[in-house]
């Protein structure tokens, strides 16, 4: 345990030395929001009320998108730059690297959350949910933000270098938009209603969406927990064969 302690404590003083990421990773879905809110909520009809409150909870899955980025990149730095080998050399468990730098990925994606909740307060979001439905919404993101980490812990280990490991990664950061995260999916082509309606973000969002404005979940919930399940399911087998292929 203590292995995992320690490796989680590196890499989340790797991200504190790296502010410009950070920064990039706290301004940058505050500023879409923003963006959103002022420049295309106008024009955008939803059932929510104000456009803020339909779309912080597609903001707030933005962030994870960023921060399962940064993990890509910094799982790809440790395989190219020889601190693997120095682990090993210590007698330290394979995993721990990377489940410190999953550690350290959902520590920065909470503080991007309070951080992008704080804002949508300040401009109008007034959820209407009560302590059990915040912590159920809090958990349904923690879990998906858990997911995303692992997966992008894959994509590190997959790229050769930290750049292409950030491009790996591009999927994470669209799959928000042809979602209900930013505009209901009957407004979008026909043709997209299918992948809208059943890809992984969607039912996130829609759960965290009605549970924090106390409507209807539906079937929302159980589908975002399966959808998580599944992605950890294929994550963390295939984290640890490439750890092995890369280390061995």
């Amino acid at each position: 345990m203590s292995d995992y302690a320690v490796l989680a404590g590196r890499s989340i003083r790797l991200t504190r030395r790296n502010l410009d990421a950070v920064i990039t990773a706290l301004v940058l879905p505050v500023m879409l929001m923003l963006v959103f809110v002022y420049f295309f909520g106008g024009a955008i009809e939803t059932t929510t009320g104000t456009y803020v409150t339909y779309v912080a909870p597609g903001v707030l899955i933005l962030c994870a998108g960023y921060g399962a980025s940064m993990t890509a990149t910094t799982v790809s730095n440790d395989m190219t730059n020889g601190i693997i080998d120095r682990f090993r050399s210590m007698d330290t468990h394979g995993t721990a690297v990377l489940t410190g730098h999953v550690a350290a990925s959902v520590a920065r994606n909470a503080v991007a959350t309070a951080a992008v909740l704080a804002v949508a307060f300040a401009i109008g979001f007034r959820p209407h949910a009560g302590p059990a439905q915040w912590l159920a919404a809090i958990g349904i993101l923690l879990l998906y933000i858990t997911a995303l980490s692992w997966l992008g812990a894959a994509a590190g280990l997959l790229a050769k270098s930290p750049e292409a490991a950030g491009g790996f990664t591009f999927g994470m950061l669209f799959l928000p938009y042809p979602s209900s995260a930013f505009v209901p999916i009957d407004t979008m082509p026909d043709w997209l209603h299918g992948f809208a309606d059943n890809q992984p973000v969607t039912p996130v969002i829609e759960s965290m969406r009605a549970l924090l404005l106390d409507q209807p979940a539906g079937n929302s919930p159980w589908q975002a927990l399966t959808w998580c399940a599944g992605l950890l399911a294929v994550a963390l087998p295939l984290c640890a064969a490439l750890f092995r292929r890369r280390t061995g």
